[in-house]
This record gives C-alpha cells, sequence and structure tokens, in this order.
C-alpha cells in the first residue's frame, strides 16, 4: 500500500503544501500535485501534453524550491496546468516529466494564480520511511 499522498498546510497569508512519499522523488511528485491543487481540482487536467524540467541542487531544499518554481515558471509561461509528474533524483540532479493540458478557464475555473514557492517553512526529510517535502508558496 502507497503512502504517498499530498496536503495543504495552514499558513497566515499564502498556502502551505507537503508532498509525502516512500522515495524523495514520490514526495516530490506529490508536493507538486499539492501546488496543482491550489488553482485546480486535479481530476479536471487532462494528461495530453508533456513537458520534460530538469533543475539540480545539492541541497534537497533547495531542489525542491527550484522543482516548484520551474514548474511554476512553466505553468505561466505555457499556459498549462499539469496532473502527471515522473520524477527521477540522483545525487542532487532533478530530471521530470510532467503532463497536462492547456488551461481552459470555463472547465479548470483557475482558484488562484500562485506567484512563487517561498523559503518559508521549506524542509525536505526523511522520518522512518517517509519522505516529506514542504513550503510555503506565494499566491
Amino acid at each position: 500500500m502507497s503512502i504517498a499522498h499530498w496536503e495543504h498546510f495552514e499558513h497566515k497569508a499564502d498556502i502551505g503544501i507537503r508532498g509525502i512519499g516512500s522515495s524523495l522523488a514520490e514526495a516530490f511528485e506529490q508536493t507538486a500535485l499539492a501546488l496543482t491543487a491550489v488553482v485546480t481540482d486535479i481530476n479536471l487536467i487532462r494528461a495530453n501534453t508533456t513537458v520534460n524540467i530538469c533543475c539540480n541542487d545539492a541541497s534537497n531544499d533547495t531542489l525542491l524550491y527550484d522543482w516548484l518554481n520551474t514548474l511554476i515558471y512553466e505553468m505561466a509561461t505555457r499556459k498549462m496546468l499539469f496532473s502527471q509528474f515522473k520524477v527521477k533524483i540522483d545525487q542532487g540532479q532533478l530530471s521530470a516529466t510532467v503532463a497536462g493540458e492547456a488551461i481552459d478557464i470555463p472547465r479548470h475555473q483557475p482558484a488562484a494564480e500562485i506567484k512563487g514557492a517561498t523559503f518559508t517553512e521549506l524542509a525536505v526529510y526523511q522520518d522512518q520511511d517517509q519522505w516529506f517535502a514542504q513550503c510555503v508558496v506565494d499566491v
């Protein structure tokens, strides 16, 4: 049984996102789902277009920050939403294939525009057999 899931957590002005998984990559995938869920219902997004993303950083914390901000950039410049994330992480190198579609405002009914991931409550850590990846995003 998979432990992978995502959640939002309370923050005074913005929104906290957290991904939990059995591996570091899975936690990053779940955090990306939490990011998308700030904007719309993930189930409304068709995964018909793929985009490849690469990031690298020696620190898992700043790698998460880079990953999320790269996703936000790709969503904004491509005018897309993503609903599927396949992440590989090896020695600070993240490579991912993400899938989604162009924003359809009537169908997706975007609730918020994410400006960026922040360093607020930024943390990536392992606790027993679970990985956690989280931060607050500016909306």
